[in-house]
């Protein structure tokens, strides 16, 4: 899906990472929220609450979950899931667009 219809859009950005990580959550009318933004290249840590999926629209990165030795390269048009309550690392090596999503 490209386009989201009747959403609020929070207008203030949460920046990460000295602003190298950037987005901007986007809230349904069903309550969910979907957070849409951008990565400059480089290294970075997130921690989940909620089981997240991490849609990547554009770029290229790989990623690692939490207690796992493996790193996996996904790129513009793939997706990877996170469980809830874990974190995920990630090397950002083209700026990356991406869209994440929280889960139940």
């Amino acid at each position: 899906m490209s386009e989201f219809n009747n959403v609020t859009i929070t207008r203030e950005a949460n920046v990460y990472f000295d602003g190298n990580v950037t987005s901007r959550a986007v809230t349904f009318a069903d309550g969910t929220v979907k957070t849409l933004g951008i990565m400059m290249p480089g290294d970075y840590t997130f921690g989940t609450e909620k089981a997240e999926l991490m849609e990547i629209m554009a770029g290229k990165l790989t990623y690692r979950l939490k207690n796992t030795e493996e790193w996996l390269t996904i790129k513009g048009g793939q997706s990877f899931n996170v469980p809830a309550n874990s974190s995920f690392d990630l090397k950002v090596t083209a700026l990356a667009d991406y869209c994440c999503s929280y889960l139940d």
